[in-house]
């Protein structure tokens, strides 16, 4: 079931959901690139907070999962 895929690919960091850029990407059919680039052109159309960086630590921590 599609949802499950989607639901999967959600996780919770710094006390949000977030979906990471190349999930968000290959559910929209895009190239991830593609997706960074429209949100930076574009950052007035998008919430602050729908888009950071994942710090060093963040980012092995998701691996693990």
């Amino acid at each position: 079931m599609e949802l499950e895929i989607i639901q999967r690919k959600i996780f919770e960091i710094r006390n949000q959901k977030v979906m990471l850029d190349f999930d968000l990407s290959e559910l929209y059919e895009i190239e991830t690139r593609v997706l960074n680039q429209a949100v930076k052109r574009n950052r007035t159309r998008f919430p602050p907070d729908f888009m950071f960086q994942l710090n060093e630590t963040e980012y092995t921590n998701l691996k693990s999962q």
